[in-house]
This record gives structure tokens, sequence and C-alpha cells, in this order.
């Protein structure tokens, strides 16, 4: 017996120095992160973007996997599923790495099987109407749903997404109601937002960068709590006269569960000097995204985020009881 203890206490004191090696010596090979959507959208673009950086920082290859379907759990899933040595990195969401938790029976829990590395920004929701909405301010398009309820028409990019959520939030806290038209993305539901075929939409602000600029549609609030450096012209919600009243699209860096906790601080050092770039900033204000304050960039800041948006969001979710399919 004395034998055989003796023998793995030698062996786990003999692998530790292997493994506190290896750590250091991160990555020694090309490191992939999984994009949960398909190639070519918002999120695609900003990781492609970043990758780039990091690969930089760490002097490896960053490979962009697009893993899309079921609003982004499978690719979720897939980085849950993989090993956890630092070699595989997962790029989300509010609405992958947390609105899905409160929508679906995950076979993973997103609060508990993934590794936070940073909260990398976000990008207020714009509430916006059709050009002659009967309302020139937030005021004045709460009191036309008031005086007309359920005739109004919000569009969505789908059942569940965070426009919609966000809309759900807005009856709840304003006592109106109204009819959403679930769409397939945001591209379709501002088509017929122009066109007049529906009243409204709360969706990310970049989505109506065009339009806005084009005089096409009449804008109302941004839903972040400042004014943001991309709108500064738009009254944030709080100003407009909806007090409380807040929701972004943030997106964030995980790695599976598990994972060394030096590999996510060597991730975590090297995201927090890509952030604090000029360049960095510039191109995230192109895009519409707000830099997460530095109070906000550790893992242990992502953690508490994460859990605090479930606790807000979840309950909504559950006494709404929206469906998705």
């Amino acid at each position: 017996m004395r034998g055989w203890l003796a023998a793995l206490l030698a062996a786990v004191l003999g692998a530790a120095p292997i493994c506190a090696v290896a750590a250091e010596d991160y990555p020694t090979r090309p490191v992939t992160m999984i994009v949960p959507f398909p190639a070519g959208g918002a999120t695609d673009t900003l990781a492609r973007f970043l990758g780039e950086r990091l690969t930089a920082e760490l002097k490896q290859p960053i490979v962009i996997e697009n893993v899309g379907g079921a609003a982004g759990s499978l690719g979720v899933g897939r980085a849950v599923r993989a090993s956890p040595d630092g070699y595989t990195l997962s790029i989300g969401t509010s609405t992958t790495h947390m609105l899905t938790g409160g929508l679906y029976a995950l076979p993973f829990d997103l609060l508990r099987d993934l590794e936070p590395i940073i909260l990398i920004g976000s990008e207020p929701l714009l509430i916006v109407g059709r050009k002659d909405l009967p309302a020139d301010d937030l005021r004045q398009l709460i009191a036309w749903l008031m005086a007309n309820p359920d005739k109004a028409s919000v569009g969505i990019a789908g059942v569940g997404a965070t426009g919609h959520l966000a809309g759900i939030a807005l009856q709840k806290e304003t006592g109106t109601k109204f009819q959403f038209v679930p769409y397939r993305g945001n591209g379709p539901a501002m088509q017929d937002l122009v066109a007049g075929q529906i009243d409204a939409m709360i969706e990310p602000a970049s989505n109506f960068r065009a339009l806005v600029g084009a005089g096409s549609i009449k804008t109302f609030a941004v839903t972040s709590k400042t004014r943001s450096p991309s709108w500064p012209n738009i009254p944030t919600a709080d100003e407009a006269g909806l007090p409380g009243y807040s929701a972004s699209l943030w997106y964030g860096l995980w790695a599976p569960k598990g994972t060394p906790k030096d590999i996510i601080a060597r991730l975590s050092t090297s995201m927090v000097q890509i952030l604090a770039s000029p360049q960095v900033t510039q191109r995230f204000a192109e895009l519409g995204i707000q830099v997460s304050p530095p109070a906000q960039q550790s893992p242990e800041a992502l953690r508490a985020w994460q859990k605090e948006e479930a606790e807000r969001w979840w309950p909504i979710i559950k006494a709404s009881r929206v469906k998705v399919e």
C-alpha cells in the first residue's frame, strides 16, 4: 500500500511542473475561436477583427470557426464540449450566452459550463418608428401606444430575440399592449418599417445607421444608461421620459469549463491590451459598439454581469411565456 501511495504521489508531483510549463508556454499552436453564427454577421465581423489582434498578442493564429443554428446554442455547445486546454474559445453575445438559457432547455449550463474571459463591449438598442408615426418623442410614442392598445405593430428579428424581450419589458414598464411581428432577421423588418407596414422596432442601434442618416425613420431613444458616443444626439430612455428602462446587446469571450486559471489570465490580459488600443476603439465606434469600462474587463466581472443579466431577463421570459420553435 505504501509503495502504491508513494508512486501515486510521485506521479502527481511529477506532473505538476509539466502542466505549469505548458501553461507558461501557452499557446504553442493555433487557437480556435467559435462564432455561434454564420459568417458575415456582426459577431463574425467582430470576431475576425479581434482575432487578428489576438494573433499578434499570442504569436499563434486565431482560427475562426462558424457554428450557427438554434439561436447560437449549437456553437456554444461545441465550445462547452471542447477540451479545456485554452485552444478553443467561445465568442458570443447576450443572446447566445445568456438569453438562450431562459428560452431553451439546453443540455448545458450557460452560467457554469464556461469560463469567462472578458466582457468585450456592448451596443445599445434604438427605439425607432415609421416616418409618419403620429409621435415625435418617446413620451408621445408611449401615449399613442396607450391610446391604441393591441393596434400597433413592432417588428422583431425572431421570437425570443433581444428586441422581442426589450419590447416585452417596454410593455411591462409602460402598461402598453402591441403586436409583435416576427421576421427572419432585422433586414426584412427594416424594409417593412420604411414602407410603413409596421409601426416600430427596438433593435441593436447599428442596424439603423443608414436609415437614420437618410431620415427614413423616426428615432425616440437609445436604451443605454448613458448617451451613446455613436448616437450623441439621441436621448436615453431615462432622459426621454422612461426612467430605469435599459437594454443592450453585449459581447463576451469564454473558454470551456476547467481551462487553467493562468491561461484564462493570459487571455484576459491580452484582450485588455487589445481593447485599450485607439485603433480598436475607433473600429468599435464604427461598428456601434462601446468598449466595456476597464473595471468590467475581467473574468470575474463578466461572470457577475452574465449572472445579473440572467436574473433580470429569465423571469421576464418565463412570465411572458415566450415560446420558440
